[in-house]
């Protein structure tokens, strides 16, 4: 069974709309309590480039198909149609620094949309899903093509914060992160992966380049590592739905962000998930290749044997 049969329906909706309430009250808290670098434009910029994107490709895509909008088929179908877009925008504006560049956030937002139209991989009988995970895309596409766009910094979202206040975020974002993922999108598996992988690779490193060990495991503590482990990474949209898959693509996050760290490249764990994505996806297209190969060679068997019996 694929991704996209088990991440849909109810389930879907259910997951979107509360993974959307949550990424915005911890936005606003940010903005407003929490310490967030970024100015409010930032994500009310991301949130219309999101917006407008996501709108956009589903008219041109509607009328190229001559069907109708999804986003006008009931009461709420326009919010709901919006919730993906709503996420990827506001997790764009809170993890990248740009400044005052607002264009740039506008980038990310957008291309982070336009990858799930764009870059799908084959799956089923004529069906297809994106590979990649927006929201990482787009962050990981503007550290690449702009070096002077950065991440916001870990502190901001305890800079206000202080004694067992730098407790209660990060416990707040662990519980409703576990509940989430235990109860709409079912990747546990993928997360402990990662985790005890991450910690595996720390001390691999720590023993073979002689690394703090303290170090090496320094970013599990921020709020940003945790953020990533719940609501980026989980994403089951562009992740393995089996139990072995997820073990599988957890471990591969962590092995591959070892391996930039070893090549002193910065903003690993964004250029981790990308490499881990876009590798799923070419196995995808390998797959999808191998079985047009058996197909055809079923119809040309069946077609073999159907003219030895018609022969005379």
């Amino acid at each position: 069974m694929t991704t996209a049969m088990r991440w849909s329906g109810g389930k879907r909706l259910g997951g979107l709309r509360r993974f959307a309430v949550a990424i915005t009250v911890l936005n606003v808290l940010g903005h407003t309590v929490l310490g967030f670098e970024q100015s409010w434009a930032q994500p009310l910029v991301a949130l219309l480039a999101a917006y407008g994107t996501e709108l956009l490709i589903e008219t041109v895509d509607a009328h190229a198909k001559s069907r109708p909008l999804r986003f006008a088929a009931a009461r709420w179908a326009f919010v709901d149609f919006l919730l993906s877009a709503h996420i990827s925008g506001l997790a764009v504006s809170m993890l990248l620094y740009a400044n005052e560049r607002l264009a740039v956030v506008a980038f990310a937002a957008a291309t982070a949309i336009a990858s799930k139209a764009v870059l799908r991989a084959p799956v089923g009988t004529g069906g297809s899903i994106h590979f990649l995970n927006p929201s990482n895309f787009g962050i990981s596409a503007s550290l690449l093509l702009f070096p002077w766009v950065g991440i916001a910094p870990p502190y901001q979202f305890t800079e206000n914060l202080h004694g067992v206040g730098d407790w209660i975020l990060p416990g707040i974002i662990v519980v409703s992160g576990t509940f989430l993922n235990t109860r709409f999108t079912g990747r546990l598996p993928l997360i402990g992966a990662w985790l005890v992988t991450f910690a595996l690779q720390a001390a691999v490193r720590s023993v073979v380049f002689g690394s703090p060990m303290a170090a090496a495991l320094l970013p599990m503590t921020g709020a940003t590592f945790i953020l990533y482990t719940f609501y980026m990474i989980t994403d089951p949209a562009t992740t393995p739905s089996s139990t072995s898959g997820q073990l599988l693509f957890g471990s591969a996050v962590a092995v591959t962000y070892g391996a930039l760290m070893i090549l002193h490249v910065v903003f690993g764990l964004f250029f981790a998930l990308s490499i881990v994505t876009i590798l799923r996806g070419l196995v995808l297209f390998a797959q999808a290749a191998v079985r047009a190969r058996e197909e055809a060679g079923v119809e040309a068997s069946q077609v073999g044997a159907w003219a030895g019996r018609a022969a005379p």
